[in-house]
């Protein structure tokens, strides 16, 4: 089997011109970086064309090591329904350079079920994350100088809550100490970096529905409190504008190309494990006003990137997904019923059976939201028939859509049964709209015990006393009202990494909470999650090269 970058470098990429003309985008209005990208301004969203677009959410099971190709089945099943004969859209989050030096190696899908050029889009793309990194660490830098040129004039802040943003897994700068030295270095403060899809910007950006309104979001970024207990904004600096400007070019989509030139949209990138996980509201609305059906994904399993998606993303942008198509693997389900990692890739038929709990869990979750379902089994070249068919007999019994998956192998081709069945339930059987897990109106901890207890199943959540004094804070802020992005792993239900299958019976323990007051969220950060991941023994970096004129080690 050829490698991904092989597979890539072999496909014929259309003109971005052509792409975007078969989208039904006006060519004069995109702005090429290069032959194979464009930016697309977002005022060519029309709200009513969005409401008649049919939205397909993209989650999966809980991930283990062994991995799940949800980006891969997003393309694959955008291609196979142009191949049967819709217009479809796949909406996608730009990849970080973290895991991609990391752990992944890459993450624009995969095998003949890519979006291209792969290279570009797993590396700078079109400079979206250099944007924000820089956006975010210039209100740092604006934040330190204000102090210091203040400090004469009685300013101070008792509590400073900005910290910095990096792009790089880098467990060292988690947290620093700035200002040492001479005197003209500022003033000695704690500080620390979390990644850049943490970003409070990044945030912003992905729900923002327009220019405007992200100028009004990044004035409103809580940054700290003054020695008298006031909030200290961005927008009491004055500077808004100045950070605005420096995301001009990010805010606008980014179109690329899958290996079959369906269009894509790819735009910001938010981590649904330690943020919500979920693309631009932006291109999402832009790929549904120029398409028939939109596929779009959320990161990781359904309790973290399919709870945000509905309970923020649709919640602030009133969007009625049309179905989810929830993802497995016999090997991830074989790892949630016990079987050892070095021995997922034989037959398995008791493993497997025990590790269907964990579909059924995340199924059962969905169903709450209102949601109808359909398991796209992503097939393996070890998956045995019998291993196929039980899982398609296990679905059927429960009353789940099911098609299999092929499009790593071949491309549009081997996604048509899923597409088949997706447009089937989305015609007889759509979802009902869309069941919220809490209301606006209830508090912070009955948020976090909602989603913990009905999502998560957790028998009790426990508050640290930083915790309590955040809840407090948001009360008396009077910012209750925002919705609640949990930072926790997305290896188990539970906070507990090592806790495979369906745990019960377990507690939540709530460390601390973040204020996205821009972004109008609470960050809620469970168990021993870090919002500035650290990179493994053996990084993809040892494997990333530039040999013979091509770039190798992306996947």
């Amino acid at each position: 089997m050829k490698t991904d970058i092989e597979i890539a470098r072999e496909c014929r990429l259309a003109p971005i011109a052509d792409v975007a003309s078969r989208a039904g985008f006006p060519t004069d209005s995109i702005e090429p970086y290069g032959r194979s990208i464009a930016k697309v301004p977002e005022t060519l969203i029309d709200d009513k064309r969005a409401a008649m677009s049919r939205l397909i959410l993209v989650t999966a099971i809980t991930p283990t090591k062994a991995g799940i190709g949800k980006t891969t089945v997003s393309i694959g099943l955008s291609m196979g329904l142009n191949r049967i004969g819709k217009r479809a859209i796949v909406a996608l989050r730009e990849p970080s350079l973290g895991p991609c030096f990391g752990m992944k190696g890459g993450a624009a899908g995969g095998g003949y079920a890519q979006v291209l050029p792969m290279e570009k889009i797993n590396l700078h793309f079109t400079g979206d994350f250099h944007a924000i990194t820089t956006a975010h660490n210039m209100i740092a830098a604006l934040l330190d100088n204000y102090i210091y040129q203040h400090r004469n004039d009685g300013f101070a802040l008792r509590e400073k809550l900005w910290k910095r943003v990096l792009d790089v897994n880098d467990r060292n700068l988690r947290e620093v100490i700035t200002g040492i030295g001479a005197k003209t270095n500022g003033g000695v403060s704690e500080s620390g970096f979390d990644i850049t899809p943490a970003s409070e910007i990044m945030a912003i950006l992905c729900l923002s529905t327009g220019l405007d309104d992200l100028r009004r979001r990044i004035d409103n970024i809580l940054l700290g409190f003054t020695i008298d207990g006031r909030p200290f904004r961005v927008k009491d600096m004055g500077v808004g504008g100045a950070i605005t400007v420096l995301l001009l070019d990010a805010v606008r989509p980014n179109l690329v190309q899958t290996t079959e030139q369906t269009p894509a949209i790819v735009h910001g990138g938010p981590f649904a494990n330690i943020a919500h996980g979920c693309n631009s509201i932006l291109a999402t609305k832009l790929a549904m006003t120029y398409s028939d059906y939109v596929v779009t994904e959320a990161g990781f399993g359904a309790d973290l990137g399919a709870e945000k998606f509905f309970n923020i993303k649709c919640r602030k942008a009133g969007l009625q997904p049309c179905l989810t198509v929830i993802v497995a693997t016999t090997q991830g389900l074989k790892m949630h019923g016990d079987v050892p990692l070095d021995a997922i890739k034989e037959p398995n038929r008791e493993g497997l059976i025990k590790g269907l709990d964990n579909l059924d869990r995340h199924i059962d979750n969905l169903k709450k939201f209102g949601q109808s379902v359909v398991v796209a089994f992503n097939r393996f070249a070890t998956d045995t028939t019998d291993e196929l068919n039980l899982v398609r007999q296990h679905c059927e019994a429960s009353g789940v859509g099911f098609a299999v998956n092929n499009a790593f192998a071949e491309g549009g081709s081997g996604a048509v049964e899923l597409a088949e069945e997706v447009v089937r339930t989305a015609e007889n059987h759509p979802s009902q709209p869309l069941r919220l897990t809490y209301e606006d109106s209830d508090s912070v901890k009955t948020k976090i015990e909602k989603v913990s207890k009905n999502i998560y199943r957790a028998a009790s959540v426990s508050y640290s006393k930083q915790a309590e004094t955040m809840i407090a804070r948001i009360a008396g802020l009077g910012m209750d009202h925002y919705p609640l992005c949990i930072a926790k792993t997305q290896y188990s239900f539970s906070a507990d990494p090592t806790l495979y299958g369906v745990p019960e019976d377990f507690n939540i323990h709530i460390r601390d909470l973040v204020i996205n007051a821009g972004a109008e969220m609470i960050v809620a950060i469970a168990g021993d999650i870090m919002r500035m991941p650290g990179l493994p023994k053996s990084p993809q970096a040892e494997r990333i090269d530039y040999i013979g004129g091509h770039i190798e080690g992306l996947s």
